[in-house]
């Protein structure tokens, strides 16, 4: 989701471009060579899905797709969020560059918390795999609702309705993920399995 320009604190703006200038490096170290078509698809998928958003306020709730890639690419979702958000910001005006460092870590950390949180269970497979890729695409958005939210918490008191309106508002989006999420693992397993095996050996 993203934060508009000329919104946000420069303490904000800071620590956002720090993580993810850590994020991002922490990615590319991780990425192998057999890993970079699928960073490179899903970094594309998330640019489509991502364009069509409605505004809300500073903000604007539109589809993700970063539980699919917390699913996929682990820390590669850092690079993967931040290329789909440069081309968004430099050719539609999305967003901006002076907020791409806290709207990437808004997208990407939860990803990764996600890979972490479900790595085991995927590793494993079965019911409670199935069960968790749902919790896993409806957890990364409430996640990311909420850092956004808090990334206007923490710029000014001013903006704390507009926050409890991100995380309202993002509410049908989790449950559209979570599906999501969940039919494309499930596609995976049928038609891909040994992709998840390579993900999660």
């Amino acid at each position: 989701m993203h934060i508009s320009e000329g919104v946000l604190s420069p303490a904000v703006l800071a620590g956002g471009a720090t993580l993810s200038v850590v994020g991002t490096a922490l990615g590319l170290k991780k990425v192998d060579y057999e890993a970079i078509p699928r960073v490179g698809l899903l970094s594309a998928a998330f640019f489509v899905a991502s364009l069509v958003h409605v505004p809300i306020g500073p903000s604007s709730v539109h589809l993700l797709l970063n539980g699919l890639m917390g699913l996929l690419l682990g820390w590669a979702a850092f690079p993967a969020v931040l290329i789909g958000l440069l081309l968004q910001a430099l050719l539609f005006q999305f967003g901006g560059l002076t907020v791409l460092g806290v709207n990437t870590f808004n997208v990407a950390g939860p990803a990764v918390l996600s890979f972490y949180i479900f790595r085991r269970l995927f590793r494993h497979g079965g019911r409670l795999a199935i069960v968790s890729s749902f919790v896993c695409g409806f957890l990364t958005v409430l996640l990311t609702a909420l850092f956004t939210a808090l990334s206007l918490v923490f710029t000014g008191e001013g903006f704390l309705t507009v926050a409890h309106l991100v995380l309202l508002s993002h509410l049908p989006v989790m449950i559209i993920e979570g599906f999501f999420t969940l039919f494309v693992y499930l596609f995976l397993l049928k038609v891909r399995p040994e992709l998840m095996a390579a993900v999660y050996a």
